[in-house]
This record gives structure tokens, sequence and C-alpha cells, in this order.
């Protein structure tokens, strides 16, 4: 098969990483477009200046014998099938950045160049963002031409603007598929496997298919917004003698003059800590004020109306193999992933008066308006006229799933018998009956956060990220559920050791190692591999076992540093590598699911953590089909006890 390299380079009044990639494909033109079959020279064909696309560029993009690749795909097939008036066919495709996640590596083209060590005639030019700046954006200040035939704005840059920067732009262009198509030869040996294209082939699919926002409602939860925000600005200024509460340098002043000390900070966690002082009246009136305006979550309705195409759905909502530690989806703009929850009981009358703009009634009717239009977001997704969507969950899946792995035989008995885990947790922890609405109903908090914290090796400090002091827990009180939780789990405990020893032998010896449960280790080249028991492998790029100040061994290798951003060394243990193993398992087995819901003829329209959303037409599918394919045993897991749950909804809404 030959093999098709292909970059562009636009232009958009839109700004992409505000709208996402169909969004702006709806409304760009290309500028330039570079292309290389195979190993030839790399071609350039400038658009912007009359150029026309070659005969067998055309006839090589929609030909079925011909493998097209780019380094983020899905920007250059919706581009190019707006440009052809004709959809891309995903078979056809392969994307280059997915290959590199799916070994550990960056995201971004000029970064993997540099961690893999490319010869700078290989890398991506560091002139990029100011040429894009220059010729794919609009100008920041449009010029005024005067004419003999009248006036012009002039609001973008056009070659013949600056013809040494074209030429530079060209460049680029040209570098960028020499670049990409480096990185596709070197990691070449490393190409997932099919089933994994399969699931990519779906994840375009998808995210082709978007889903349908309810404008109406967006629009008027901004203007609300927007309403709540002004008001809580005067509210600001006549409490704080007209100082602008959003000036931390002035607000910190005044809180000194009102109280005779000073503040660090007026960031959350300080105005938090600060609720738990004894203030006066106006400072708490204050934090509460500063509390309305911080509220971040109505932004994602803005992100709603930004990405909405023009048939109103949005649309790249997801990043196949975003947490490229494990493959599981990243979200894209909205951010379906951190959703805020609900708990309104009246749901669609709260929705009637946001869609209204009635923030009067909002007002009268509901103690805190800001909260109400958080907890609406989920709702601003809606089914298409005549449809709904059906909505199913599996039920406590990395609980199942590290079960499973461990063999610790307790555990499945629960899940076999439809029981509690949290209940049978803090059960085995303190050796007593724990139900949840009868006896010791008071110990199944305690077993809910241990199963949340303990299960990765957690400590204290894992308890804590999970509430454990906001319960109201000492330091001893969770050493002592730490500890319970470990003996009533020996197998888990033990798993963490088998693996931290498995791929700490894999790395100094190069052997293969292959644990009972069917995980596997083996280094080549620069990766430690892990195969999970669907056989699909999660990289480590750079392994190592190092020495620690006190002398005991420690894994380490390259990747990106969630804390600090960047690139950089990492550290790892059993307990975290057993984590990346669970939630891979747990990803394989959603993916697995997916790809059923869509062979039975469901249309799959999003999908958050565990949870797939279809949108289907009233009469066709069922939420007892979903729940069934969902449940069923997988051929590479047979003992592992899969069970789902759902609604049907004409709205999105956590159920």
């Amino acid at each position: 098969m030959r093999t098709l390299a292909i970059d562009l380079e636009t232009f958009c009044e839109l700004d992409i990483k505000k709208v996402g990639t169909y969004k702006y494909a709806e409304n760009c033109e290309i500028l330039i477009c570079a292309y290389a079959f195979d190993d030839e020279p790399v071609k350039v064909i400038d658009i912007a200046c009359g150029e026309q696309f070659p005969t067998d560029f055309v006839q090589a993009l929609f030909d079925a014998d011909v493998l097209k690749t780019a380094y983020n795909a899905p920007f250059e097939m919706q581009v190019l099938g707006k440009y052809f008036n004709k959809a891309m066919d995903t078979s056809q495709w392969a994307c280059t950045m997915v290959l590199g996640l799916s070994l550990g590596l960056p995201a971004g083209l000029e970064q993997i160049g540099r961690v893999l060590g490319f010869a700078e005639n290989k890398r991506k030019l560091a002139t990029g963002t100011r040429l894009i700046n220059f010729f794919s954006k609009p100008r920041t200040a449009p010029t005024l031409i005067r004419g003999l035939f009248g006036d012009v704005i002039q609001n973008r840059n056009l070659p013949q603007h600056n013809t040494e920067k074209w030429k530079q732009f060209k460049e680029y262009c040209r570098q960028d598929v020499e670049t990409e198509r480096a990185v596709r030869d070197r990691l070449a040996l490393f190409v997932p496997p099919e089933s994994e294209r399969k699931l990519w082939q779906l994840d375009q699919q998808i995210n082709s298919n978007g889903v349908l926002i309810d404008m109406t409602l967006v629009d008027g939860a901004l203007a609300i917004d927007s309403a709540i925000r002004e008001d809580a600005l005067l509210q600001g200024k006549n409490l704080t003698g007209g100082r602008n509460i959003n000036s931390n340098a002035q607000m910190l002043d005044w809180i000194e003059d009102k109280e005779g000390w000073r503040p660090a900070s007026l960031d959350k966690e300080s105005r938090e800590e600060l609720k738990g002082d004894t203030l006066t009246s106006e400072v708490q009136e204050f934090l509460q004020l500063k509390e309305v305006l911080a509220k971040t979550s109505v932004k994602k309705y803005q992100a709603m109306k930004d990405t909405a195409c023009s048939d109103g759905r949005a649309r790249g909502m997801f990043q196949f193999y975003g947490a490229n530690r494990t493959g599981r989806w990243a979200g894209r703009h909205i951010q379906l992933q951190n959703l805020p929850q609900n708990h309104l009981d009246d749901l669609d009358i709260a929705r009637t008066y946001v869609r209204k703009a009635d923030a009067i009634a909002l007002d009268l009717f509901y103690e805190n308006p800001s909260n109400v239009l958080s907890q609406l977001i989920r709702t601003a997704f809606i089914a298409a006229e005549g449809c709904r969507f059906i909505v199913a969950d599996f039920s406590a899946i990395e609980a199942r799933v590290i079960a499973w792995l461990a063999n610790e035989k307790w555990r499945m008995e629960v899940f076999a018998n439809g029981g509690d885990i949290y209940c049978a947790s803090a059960s085995e922890m303190f050796k007593v009956p724990v139900e949840k609405h009868g006896v010791n109903k008071e110990l199944r908090a305690k077993g809910k956060i241990a199963e949340l914290a303990c299960g990765y090796s957690g400590g204290v400090s894992a308890l804590k990220a999970f509430g454990a002091d906001k319960m109201g827990l000492t330091d001893s009180e969770m050493e002592s559920i730490i500890k319970k939780w470990r003996e009533s789990s020996p197998n888990i405990c033990k798993l963490w050791r088998d693996v931290e020893n498995a791929a700490k032998r894999a790395i100094k010896t190069a052997k293969k190692i292959l644990l009972p449960n069917n995980i596997g280790f083996r280094l080549e080249t620069d990766f430690l591999f892990i195969k999970l028991p669907s056989g699909r492998e999660i990289a480590y790029y750079k392994p190592a076992v190092v020495n620690e100040d006190d002398e005991r061994e420690c894994i380490t290798y390259e990747g990106s540093i969630q804390a600090a951003g960047g690139w950089g060394t990492n550290r790892t243990w059993g307990g975290k590598l057993v984590e990346n193993i669970v939630q891979a398992t747990a990803r394989d087995c959603l993916a697995a699911a997916m790809l059923r819901i869509d062979a039975a003829g469901y249309k799959i329209v999003m999908h958050v953590h565990d949870e797939i959303i279809c949108e289907m037409p009233y009469g066709k599918g069922s939420l007892e089909e979903v729940i069934s394919i969902m449940s069923k045993p997988l051929n590479w897991a047979k003992e592992l006890l899969l069970t789902a749950d759902g609604y049907e909804t004409e709205y999105y809404k956590k159920d």
C-alpha cells in the first residue's frame, strides 16, 4: 500500500482553540498543502496564489489503496472533506499523533521531534507560531486602504503583503510533512493492533456525529449569569466603598482594614480557609460574592456556543488516547469529563426558567441561582427531534477489574451476588455486618472512602484527597483504615508487589515476563510495554531502575509531568502501575462495549468515563438491549463480572 503524508495551512476568522476542528473546517480556507508519497520529496501546492491540487493527489485522496497520514489527522480530514465536499473515509487514514500518544510520547509535533532526538532537518520549524499568527489569523488591527474606487478594510495578511514571510510559510508547511513522516517511520514497529484502528475509526464517527445543543437554554443561562455577575459586582462596590472586588490587591487591603490582618491570598483554597475563621459580617458577605464571581462551570455554556456547528451540534469533543498512560479518552472544548452533577428535583421547571432567561423567577424560587445554572449544564445536551438518549454506564468498573486481576475472591463474590462493595469492604475491614440503610450503616462511608483511596496503595494523603479529613477522620484513624483495608485485601497488595517486581525485572534483564493473570512485561528499544489481558499494550518511554537516597530501587520513565507541565522524568511504583493497568483495562471494557453497541445499530454521540450515550429515534433500540450488550462477558475476560445500569431521557442528566 502506498502512503500519502499531508499537511495543510489555512486561514479562518475563528480561533480553532475556541471553536474546535469541525466548526473551524466549516469556515476556513486552505492556503498551502504539502504532501509526499512514500519516501519521495515533499511537494508544496500554493493554493492561496492560485495553484490547483494535482490530479495524482486528488485521485490518491479517495483511493482505498493509498493510506493517508497526518499529524492530528482529523484536522486534514475535515478541512479536505469540506473543500472537496466529500467526507473522508476514515478507514483510509491514520493519525501519527495518536501513534505517538499510544507510546506515551508528547502530543505536539515539535515536542515529539525533540524527545525522539531528531536532527534539525527533520524537526518542526520554530518559526511556525509567528507565521501562523501572520497569515492564518485575522489582523489584530485591520488596516484602512484608500483607493480610487473606494476604501477597503484589510483585515488579514495575504502572500503579496510579505513575500519573504510567505516563502518561509511554505517551507514551514513542507517541513511539517518531513517531521510527520520521520515520526511515522521511527515508530512504525509499534503500530497498535487492528482492534485499536477500528476503535479510532469509531471515535472519528462519534466525533462527527456530535450532539445537539439546546441553544435557547445556553443563551438564557449566559444572560442570567451576566445579570448575576453584574449584580454581585454592584453589591461588592457598595459593600466595599466603591472598590472592585475582582481586584485582589484592593480586596486584600480592604480585608486588612476590616480585620486588622492580611490574608496571604484570595485564591479558592485561601477563601475556604478564611470561612473557618471568625470574620466580620462584611468580610463574610464579600466571600459569598467572590464565590459567585469565581464560578467557572458556567463557562461551559460559552464553550457550547463557541463549538456548535451550523446545524447546532457540538462536534470533536473527544481525543482518542488523550490519556496516553492508559489509552482513555480526553475531553476537548466543552470537557465532558468534568461536568457538574445535578441534584435538583425539578429539572424541567428550572430549565423552563433558564430557557426564558427569567433571572427574577430563578432568584425567587432558588436560594443559589448560580448553582442552578451549574446543575443544568448537562441538560443543554439534547436529543434531536423525534429521538431520545439511551444512557448506560458500567457499575463499579474499576473495583470489579482490580478484584478480577488480583483474584480477590471475596470481592468477586460480592459482585456475583449483586452486593454493595462499600458495605462489603467495611464489613471485611471491621469484621461486622454493614448494611447501607441498616445495621452499622455509619461504617459504609469509611468503606467507600477506603475503596476510592486504597486500591492503588494510597496512604493518608490519598484518603485526604477523597475528603477523609473533611469527614472528621484524624491521621491515626486514617492509618487504621488503611491497615484494615490492606489486611482485608491481601491479594490486591500482592498484585502491587508482583507488578512492580515484574516491571523491574523486565527493565533490568530485557526478558519477557508474564504474570498468572495474563499481564505481560517486555522491554523493546526505548519502551517498557505492559500487555493487558485484552492484548493491548501500554508503554513507558525510556524506563529505568534507579536507587533513591535511601538506596531503595525506584522505577522511572520519561513523560508529561502533570503537576508542573512540560516533559521530564516521572517516578512510578507498584500501586501506580496497577492503577494504570486497571484503568487501561476498564477503558478496554468500555471500548469493547462501544464497538458492540455500534455494530448493533446504535448511534453513539457521547461517552463520559464509563458511561455511553446513544441518540436513537423513538421505537428503535432499548435501554435493556444496551445494558445487555455492556454486561456481556468479554472473550479475554470471561470471569470478569460486568453489569450496567441506565435510563432514557430527552436531555442529558445525571440520573
